[in-house]
């Protein structure tokens, strides 16, 4: 009987036992378990806005980082991407105003030639830009606009438009104004320019951009060399076309013109001047090089930037552009002629 007794009690003392080791190593598998997912979850979204930084600072449209932000099952990360485009740089140069331009009569603008409409106050300044759109170059002097939250005016030439009509739109993606340099920056003075020919160069060059950016650009002009051809001055007038000469030119197109110089020479007429419209090449190397140096200079300095947009876009000329699509050999039968967001619209995105 003692015995039977004793077995008995040796069995509830082991079951005891058992229970509370099985319950023991369960809870402490699930307590070990818990951190490790919640790590997991935090941690594997956060390589998807390197990987979209880094994109960004090889292409300059927010349209490629875009998709991805849409298809991830966790938008969340993305999202400080976005305000990137809008200006991430609380201490940036900025815009300060905003003129848009009546281009009525073809006014012209840059004291260096033109001396009629003095509408920039004390230290502002207008930058603008020709000779492009070109690789590396063009983008270079787009990133340095963009990290400081600014904007310029590119004066495109037709051929190097249809030559890399992608970096154009980006340009006007950004919201820089875009107007025209001719068709191959030829200069429009030349010995052996007739009139006829100089005006085939403005118009084709119109073609040619608007070509490439798929809308019309500003009426806004530079001639090549600042070479102003009388002919052409008063053809600007019917055509409403905006002539643009310069107040401080970088000579970034000189040899021997490297960033540091390129700085010193604009900032020196600059300060003299107390404000004007730059001119500046962003077919050049060394001037998107310059730049971010430069737009510091210029916010160190109190300086302002104005941006210049037109009133009404500049139509193109029904048989300039048909000339340019024979010579591009591109087919202009059919619905060709059609605007792009008549033909090709986003439904879903």
């Amino acid at each position: 009987m003692r015995n039977a007794l004793g077995l008995m009690l040796a069995s509830v003392v082991a079951a005891v036992v058992i229970a509370a080791g099985g319950w023991f190593y369960y809870s402490a598998r699930a307590d070990q378990g818990a951190p490790k997912t919640v790590a997991a979850r935090a941690g594997d979204p956060l390589p998807a806005p390197a990987k979209l930084a880094a994109r960004d600072d090889v292409e300059t449209t927010a349209t490629v980082a875009a998709k991805p932000a849409a298809a991830a099952p966790a938008p969340a990360p993305v999202m400080p991407v976005q305000p990137k485009q809008a200006c991430a740089n609380p201490n940036a140069l900025g815009v300060s105003r905003v003129v848009e331009i009546d281009t009525t009569g073809g006014p012209g603008f840059g004291f260096d030639h033109f001396k009629q409409f003095d509408f920039l106050t004390e230290k502002e300044v207008v930058l603008t830009f020709d000779d492009g759109p070109w690789p590396v170059n063009t983008p270079a002097v787009l990133k340095a606009l963009a990290d400081e939250c600014t904007k310029g005016l590119f004066f495109s030439v037709g051929k190097h438009a249809t030559y890399h009509p992608e970096i154009l739109r980006q340009v006007l993606a950004q919201g820089h104004t875009v107007g025209t340099h001719t068709w191959s920056h030829v200069n429009l003075n030349g010995k052996k320019m007739t009139e006829q020919m100089a005006k085939d160069e403005v118009e084709k060059g119109v073609s040619a951009v608007k070509f490439a950016l798929g809308a019309n650009p500003a009426p806004f002009f530079r001639f090549p060399q600042l070479q102003h051809n009388p002919a052409i001055v008063s053809y600007f007038g019917t055509r409403n076309v905006a002539m643009f000469s310069t107040d401080v030119d970088s000579f970034d197109f000189r040899k021997g013109a490297t960033p540091e110089k390129i700085i010193e020479t604009v900032m020196t007429r600059l300060d003299k001047l107390g404000k004007g419209i730059i001119l500046m090449h962003d077919f050049q190397k060394n001037t998107g090089i310059a730049l971010p140096a430069l737009l510091a200079r210029l916010k160190a300095g109190g300086y302002k930037i104005v941006q210049m947009k037109a009133k009404t876009p500049l139509q193109t000329l029904p048989e300039y552009d048909d000339a340019l699509m024979k010579d591009m050999k591109v087919p202009t039968a059919g619905t060709n002629t059609r605007p792009i967001g008549s033909v090709v619209q986003t439904v879903s995105q």
